[in-house]
């Protein structure tokens, strides 16, 4: 498990980098209110996060229907969209801190829990690579 936490960890850098990347250009660019830019650029990086995950983090899967595994994967990372939110307004409003800030700050918080939720619930038994 030590082998995919930390494959994990590289897919979830990645995905956060493009994350914050959108987040930055649709908020600075874009003109759009930091929560929506939030929220549609967490989309980019959940896609890119299941992908990486599908084909280099899991070997195994519980569910072999992709579109099943892809809405499981999809609603778990809602949940961690509505966390994501939640504390980047939290950061943001009620501590002062630069929204980008609060982007790392809200990613860390989230970033175990979807780890564990998806190897739970989609990859039970998938063992090491």
């Amino acid at each position: 498990m030590a082998g995919q936490f930390c494959r994990y960890t590289v897919v979830g850098g990645a995905a956060f980098m493009l994350d914050a990347g959108i987040l930055w250009l649709l908020t600075e660019y874009g003109k759009l209110y930091y929560l929506w830019s939030a929220a549609l650029a967490f989309v980019a990086g959940l896609a890119v996060n299941y992908l990486l995950c599908r084909c280099w983090v899991f070997s195994l899967r519980t569910y072999q229907c992709a579109a099943t595994e892809f809405s499981l994967f999809a609603g778990i990372g809602l949940l961690g969209l509505g966390g994501n939110e939640l504390l980047l307004w939290f950061f943001t409003q009620q501590w002062g801190c630069y929204y980008l800030y609060s982007k790392m700050l809200a990613a860390v918080c989230i970033f175990c829990g979807n780890f564990y939720l998806r190897k739970m619930i989609l990859f039970q038994g998938a063992a090491e690579r």
